[in-house]
């Protein structure tokens, strides 16, 4: 697998910080994101509302702000026998704010979906946070018609607060 400088273990995935260099990979494909990754990346790759604005994003973020690498996107990476599974992504839109907020999202592939990664995952995202104390909330949105992810969003302690940062668009929250 990649070396990473900073990875979120929880009990069945590993969350691997991605580079510059592994988002370039992404935008190259599949195959060039496996190589570099040492991943399975399955038929299906990427994500529902996962694509190459959010890679580019995620490669502007990492570029302006190396500093903050580690507030921005994790692949989800299933720990197997014979071989590790890429099955989602996720992570941070950025460093906490001055008000201790940070925000994270996630997404997992639909063959994968419905077995508790995508809990997993924002469990382990929420619990890297709330290890900063300068971080007091932990935020995320989604829309109101996926009860999947307000699912995943119960699961690990958030609360609906009502409308999101654009109109369509619910927020969760978890204080500290």
């Amino acid at each position: 697998m990649i070396a990473s400088s900073f990875v979120i273990d929880t009990a069945r995935l590993r969350l691997v910080a991605a580079t510059a260099e592994s988002a370039r990979a992404e935008l190259e494909g599949a195959s060039t994101l496996a190589g570099l990754l040492g991943v399975v990346v399955p038929t299906g790759w990427p994500p529902e509302l996962y694509g190459s604005d959010a890679i580019n994003y995620t490669i502007r973020h990492l570029e302006a702000e190396p500093a903050n690498a580690t507030w921005a996107s994790y692949y989800f990476v299933l720990r197997g026998d014979s071989a590790d599974t890429l099955i989602g992504v996720g992570g941070y839109k950025g460093a906490p704010g001055p008000d201790g907020t940070v925000e994270i999202g996630y997404a997992v592939l639909p063959h994968y979906q419905r077995n508790g990664y995508g809990a997993e995952a924002a469990g382990g995202l929420t619990s890297r946070a709330f290890a900063e104390a300068r971080v007091t909330r932990v935020i995320a949105e989604t829309l109101p018609e996926l009860e999947a992810s307000q699912r995943v969003l119960r699961k690990n302690g958030f609360e609906c607060i009502g409308e999101g940062s654009e109109p369509g668009v619910i927020r969760f929250e978890r204080r500290r």
